[in-house]
């Protein structure tokens, strides 16, 4: 059975060689990268079904390194930091990151989460092939092609984050459906979130402006969002 991979970037030794050990015991495949230069290398070597990122590295932060990997792979990302500022986690979320835990951590919880993560990506993409079952989904000039997690608008490829992505097909699977903000970060973020909804109120205002879908994508002013059926 093929093992999941994920690549550990994170400057501390002792804290990189404590989670590969750990992730190792628990059937995963790990390699770990000190730099995020060298992690970025890694990912086109190694292909992680998950990365676990540290906020602080030596060369950039890891910040910079989530914005790189959600603008260029389908990949979800668990942050590790030592700031315990809401604003800074919320940050992070917004710019692509699955989950973030706060050093210092209990190796457990790590395993958890990640496994949780795993397992939503999972349900999700099910969900969506079970939602959605074309290979090409096309309305009002926009199309989704699943197996590749690929849109285009007016022919013209869309780049949206993996978050992005899920959000839209949660939406689009169930048009008509008006969707609490709360909703929607439990099933498209997968746990219960500690700050405030403002990350999904970023997310769909990404989403409109991208698809030029202000029309699509609409506000249920005192109750959340939904997509309209005329998407059809």
């Amino acid at each position: 059975m093929k093992k999941t991979k994920i690549l550990i970037i994170e400057d501390e030794g002792p804290i990189a060689d404590l989670l590969a050990y750990g992730l190792n015991m628990e059937g995963f495949e790990t390699r770990i990268a000190a730099s995020g230069a060298a992690g970025l290398r890694e990912l086109e070597s190694f292909h992680p079904d998950l990365l676990l990122l540290d906020w602080m590295l030596p060369d950039q932060s890891g910040l910079d390194i989530c914005k790189k990997v959600t603008a260029n792979y389908n990949l979800p990302i668990f942050m590790i930091t030592a700031k315990s500022d809401i604003t800074d986690k919320v940050l992070g979320l917004e710019f692509g990151a699955d989950d973030y835990i706060t050093k210092p951590f209990d190796l457990r919880e790590v395993v958890a989460r990640i496994r949780t993560i795993l397992r939503r990506l999972d349900q999700a993409n099910q969900g969506n092939r079970e939602g959605t079952p074309e290979a090409v989904i096309r309305f009002r000039g926009i199309e989704i092609v699943m197996e590749e997690r690929l849109v285009k608008k007016d022919g013209i490829p869309v780049d949206l984050t993996p978050k992005e992505f899920d959000l839209l097909m949660t939406m689009y699977g169930h048009r008509g459906k008006i969707y609490t903000r709360s909703e929607l970060l439990d099933l498209v973020w997968g746990y219960d979130f500690m700050g405030d909804t403002r990350t999904v109120d970023t997310h769909i205002q990404r989403l409109r402006k991208k698809l030029d879908a202000g029309d699509l994508i609409t506000t249920v002013f005192g109750i959340g969002y939904k997509f309209e059926k005329q998407a059809e």
